[in-house]
């Protein structure tokens, strides 16, 4: 009477496996990682020990990549500002606009 349960269980098994190769039955094997803490994003007004105090969410392979992207960004976005404002070399800008040469020593 045993044989019977097993041969149910394996013609389930192989059921469930027909199923899922042949796309019928959906798999996700990377499901949305939960959030302690609902934003990771800078403060506006950005100083260094900002970035210092950010803490991101791990997940399965590391951190969550959306919260370290948009981190990314908002510094990208602010070294963009600093650097159209001072220029390259840390320098600002001439009043004409063309940068100024450096002083010779």
């Amino acid at each position: 009477m045993i044989w019977v349960f097993f041969i149910a269980v394996a013609v389930v098994l192989v059921a469930g496996f027909a199923a899922l190769i042949a796309g019928r039955v959906g798999y996700d094997p990377l499901a949305e990682a939960p959030t302690t803490q609902h934003d990771a994003a800078l403060p506006e007004e950005l100083h260094a020990q900002d970035v210092a105090d950010v803490h991101f969410d791990t997940a399965l392979r590391g951190y969550r990549m959306d919260q370290v992207d948009a981190v990314l960004d908002q510094l990208q976005r602010r070294i963009a500002e600093l650097e159209a404002g001072h220029g390259a070399d840390g320098q600002a800008p001439a009043a004409d606009g063309q940068a100024r040469p450096e002083p010779s020593t």
